[in-house]
């Protein structure tokens, strides 16, 4: 199969498309996170599991994630994958509503997380084909953009539901969490057929021949560096559904509990609109300045939440404007690390017959992160979340040093 000719524009047809996909999946995805963490405390189940929960679904991520972006390079074909996945998350965020202890909330997120792992770095590679070098800073925050909208959206609409929906409904327990998980479906699927239709994928030269370990061996030396700090970071970059957990209970004994749990999804869409705000003009400073600094002061701001939501546990510090603007800080952070961390692993990885695996194995790297840092801040939060919030910051401080060493040759 030969390859077409490079791209010359950036916002074209794929970019937007990506974008939209990614907006209609993070208005199902976040729908359903941003509520959570209140189903938890109304079914009784023990805090520490909802790190368990977010971990596993990343592990099980994890090896999808490697496997998809290797096989992807052997076939010369991404798209389907992505269609694939993204109908698998959008429909298992509805088990949720079925729930009545911990167990159907983990084979959801489990399932949920497969089709991330199958979608997400051959979306990435799709996304990084289709425009010109110059402009992948732009397409990747312009992408990022589109996802943190869609972030807003479903954080708000799971706050107004909870608000306005009965307590009980058919006599069911939860019943507000319950009518929010089964919405999830309607940009779930969404999300899936607006990939189908709208995005078109580059075709590049398979390499059939090629066998797993020789395709790791040949990522460059610089991309390694780099695996490195994204890997250290991420050992502290647990899943920010804790922090709505965080916010929870720092806000509950001046607001009360019903409150704080419906400004729990709030919170968390007000960190989603400043990730929005951030992430295309973060993208399009870095195709000028550079991409390592920026990352490096996002990856710094970082530490800078971890060591406030810490603060705010030892010293009672539960006051709305201090918790809302920790939750603002962690939205330019979060923009600033998905916007630039796909763009410069493009950067290093010009060859796009490979880049299946590259983002294959950044996405492993990020999501083994994922999983120790959920399931560890789950388990310090229990004892005393002072200390996991300082665990976190720990690591992502080691993510900051390495990422200061990362080369480009």
């Amino acid at each position: 199969m030969s390859e077409e000719a490079p791209p010359t524009r950036w916002l074209n047809r794929t970019v937007i498309g990506a974008g939209l996909t990614s907006l209609l999946a993070d208005v199902a995805y976040e729908m359903a996170t941003s509520v959570l963490a209140g189903f938890f405390l109304i079914l009784h189940i023990p805090q520490w599991m909802l790190g368990l929960v977010e971990g596993t679904g990343d592990a099980l991520a994890n090896f999808v994630k490697l496997g998809v972006g290797y096989y992807s390079d052997r076939i010369g074909k991404r798209k389907i994958f992505v269609v694939g996945g993204y109908a698998l998350t959008g429909v298992s965020l509805s088990l949720y509503a079925f729930a009545i202890g911990w167990p159907l909330i983990l084979l959801g997120k489990s399932l949920a997380w497969i089709g991330k792992g199958l979608r997400g770095p051959l979306r990435d590679a799709i996304l990084a084909d289709s425009v010109p070098p110059a402009a992948l800073g732009r397409a990747f925050g312009f992408h990022r953009a589109g996802d943190t909208i869609g972030a807003i959206i479903g954080p708000l609409l799971g706050a107004v539901l909870l608000a306005t929906l009965p307590i009980t409904i058919l006599e069911t327990t939860a019943a507000p969490h319950r009518v929010v998980f089964l919405l999830t479906l309607i940009p779930g699927i969404g999300a899936a057929l607006c990939f189908l239709f709208l995005v078109r994928e580059q075709r590049f030269t398979p390499r059939p021949g090629i066998r797993f370990r020789e395709s790791l061996a040949e990522l460059p030396r610089p991309f390694r560096r780099y695996l490195l700090a994204v890997g250290l970071f991420g050992m502290g970059d647990f899943s920010h559904s804790l922090l709505i957990l965080a916010a929870t209970i720092l806000l509950t004994p001046e607001l009360g509990l019903e409150t704080a749990i419906v400004l729990g999804p709030i919170l968390y869409a007000t960190r989603n609109t400043w990730g929005a705000l951030t992430a295309f003009p973060v993208g399009a400073i870095s195709d000028r300045l550079g991409r390592r600094g920026l990352l490096v002061m996002g990856y710094l701001l970082g530490v800078l939440v971890m060591l406030g939501f810490a603060a705010g546990f030892a010293w009672q510090l539960g006051t709305l404007p201090y918790v809302a603007s920790l939750f603002v800080l962690a939205g330019v952070y979060i923009a600033v690390q998905e916007s630039l961390e796909g763009a410069m692993t493009a950067d290093l990885i010009p060859d796009r017959t490979r880049r299946g695996t590259a983002y294959g194995v950044l996405g492993c790297v990020n999501g083994i992160g994922d999983f120790a840092a959920s399931l560890a801040v789950g388990l310090l939060f229990v004892w005393k979340p002072e200390v996991a919030f300082l665990y976190a910051a720990g690591w992502m401080l080691l993510g900051v040093i390495a990422m200061t060493y990362v080369r480009s040759k």
